[in-house]
């Protein structure tokens, strides 16, 4: 299962075609037709096409029985507009690859690649190339997917550049180690008033000035501790544009961040709370929602031994590290199967993920696929 010089200079040169030609969450379908374009040379054995969506599963079995590994990427890109300049620069105006998705992809074709060279001794692979993981819609789509059904794995495993660990090296815990996350939007709804008379109106002025302060209070714990209890004011907007008019209208939108989920559930309740007070105290309307939902994501010691076997296998350097903030809807596969995510450095002064400047590390693409073929031998040879 290894890869030719050959090999590793065309991923490379296919990650950066990925690089310029960037879809947004839901948007994939271009993305996920070029990676069924550059795979169907490797002969996999089966590609389930729109799954989740646009995603998509490509499927490398022995014929022998035995586990389902499943390794994943994400096909989607983000709505930032690319200020950096290099060659393979984003074509597409106000959308890039500014997480390193491409990289992602480019490392399971690589996998791909192996696999199309050799099949493993038993069981079968999974490369799965998911839609929407920006959103946190993409995992669950995929497993509300009835043509999930026949891919369930044994094992999930999935990795991330980050940025700010040096080049190549590894972070991995068992336990949590990425965020539960929402976006929390609280519309309050009053009565307009001439401004000169605005006691005959109901204004949310006075509610929205006393959340800001007490939404934006709300921080506990440290993800160091697996406590950490955050919640952060992302957009505020009152009345309309207009000098004469006492306002009706409120809105705020608040990320809620939690180490796990049933920290979470404890905030959600916390943070309506204070918003259904404020609504009744000054006789405002109010309506609640949520958008980009994340649950939690939590290493299963087993599936992260194997990945640490793998990485001694192939001499890549790692540590435990630590959680992140930042969420990361992989975590869902955790419900079908033992699961674990390592984080795979991309340089100590890298630009960070979602920075305009930010390109992903083509050194990346063979290690972090080193690692992923070392952890199939070691599950299914």
């Amino acid at each position: 299962m290894s890869l030719s010089n050959s090999d590793v200079v065309e991923l490379t040169a296919w990650r950066r075609r990925l690089h310029t030609m960037p879809d947004v969450s839901g948007e994939e379908a271009e993305t996920a037709r070029e990676v069924m374009r550059f795979l169907s040379e490797t002969g996999p054995d089966a590609v389930v096409e729109g799954i989740g969506g646009t995603g998509v599963a490509v499927v490398y079995d022995s014929g022998v029985p035995g586990m389902t590994v499943m390794l994943r990427a994400e096909l989607d890109a983000l709505p930032i507009e690319e200020l950096g300049d290099p060659e393979h620069k984003s074509k597409v105006s106000g959308k890039s690859h500014m997480c390193g998705h491409d990289g992602h992809m480019a490392t399971l074709a690589a996998v791909g690649r192996a696999l199309g060279h050799r099949r493993p001794a038993k069981g079968r692979v999974v490369l799965l190339f998911q839609p929407a993981e920006e959103t946190g819609a993409g995992a669950a789509a995929v497993l509300a997917d009835d043509k999930f059904r026949d891919l369930t794995p044994d094992i999930s495993l999935s990795l991330h550049n980050m940025p700010g660990i040096p080049l190549g090296h590894v972070h991995l815990k068992d336990g949590p180690t990425n965020c539960a996350s929402r976006g929390m939007k609280i519309i309050l709804t009053g009565k307009t008033a001439h401004a000169a008379w605005p006691e005959t109106g109901i204004s949310p002025v006075s509610a929205v000035a006393r959340l800001l302060p007490a939404l934006s209070g709300i921080s506990a714990g440290s993800v160091e501790n697996d406590d950490l209890v955050r919640a952060t004011v992302t957009h505020v907007t009152i009345g309309e544009l207009a000098a004469g008019i006492s306002p009706a209208h409120g809105e705020i939108w608040v990320t809620l961040r939690t180490s796990t989920d049933d920290q979470m559930s404890a905030l959600v309740e916390h943070a309506e709370t204070m918003a259904r007070d404020a609504a009744a105290a000054d006789g405002l309307a109010l309506a609640l929602s949520y958008q980009d939902v994340f649950g939690h994501c939590i290493n299963h010691p087993a599936a992260a031994d194997i990945l640490r076997a793998a990485m001694d296998a192939e001499s890549v350097p790692h540590v435990a590290g630590q959680a992140y903030r930042a969420s990361e809807d992989f975590g869902r596969f955790a419900k079908v199967s033992k699961s674990a995510m390592l984080f795979l450095g991309a340089g100590e002064s890298h630009p960070a993920l979602h920075n305009p400047t930010y390109d992903y590390p083509d050194d990346l693409i063979a290690i972090g696929a080193r690692i992923f073929l070392a952890a199939t031998r070691q599950v299914l040879d």
